[in-house]
């Protein structure tokens, strides 16, 4: 049982998830950038708590039939602890419930450990996004996962 609950982002997680984007990121959301995300209709962001903290969260735009993680993180002292995965899963439902057929995403190439959790769940590479990143300079993955098909519990 894991002991880490997830919620949807409210008002009341915008500082500490601020605080996220600047430990993690070079070029980090801000409190009125996730602010803005709580009426946009395409994103869904989660939160992982643990006893009403804050350790982690995601984000994913769902347009049509795709859906495109944007942010994941988790605090470092709750690293290696299966909250990225538990994250990742939460995503792939609210895809799915919202129709989406297939999951992206971008990360730098440098960051092994991230992707070797993205594979671990179903991502495979499907490009490259030349100089994606700044500070420093990287290029950018792109991992892709195609989602359960709800009509025949299969994958398409």
């Amino acid at each position: 049982m894991n002991k880490y609950t997830l919620v949807p982002m409210s008002e009341r997680h915008i500082p500490q998830l601020a605080r996220l984007e600047k430990i993690c990121f070079s070029q980090p959301w801000s409190e009125q950038s996730l602010r803005e995300e709580l009426d946009n209709r395409t994103a869904h962001f989660l939160v992982a708590e643990d006893g009403g903290i804050v350790v982690g969260y995601i984000g994913v735009f769902i347009v049509y039939e795709s859906c495109d993680i944007s942010n994941i993180a988790v605090f470092p002292e709750y690293r290696r602890q299966g909250i990225g995965k538990l994250l990742l899963e939460g995503a792939f439902e609210v895809a799915e419930k919202g129709g989406a057929e297939s999951i992206s995403l971008e990360v730098r190439p440098s960051n092994c450990g991230a992707i070797e959790l993205y594979r671990s769940v179903g991502f495979e590479e499907v490009g490259l996004r030349k100089n994606f990143y700044r500070n420093p300079t990287e290029d950018g993955l792109i991992l892709s996962k195609k989602l359960i098909n709800k009509e025949n519990g299969e994958e398409e």
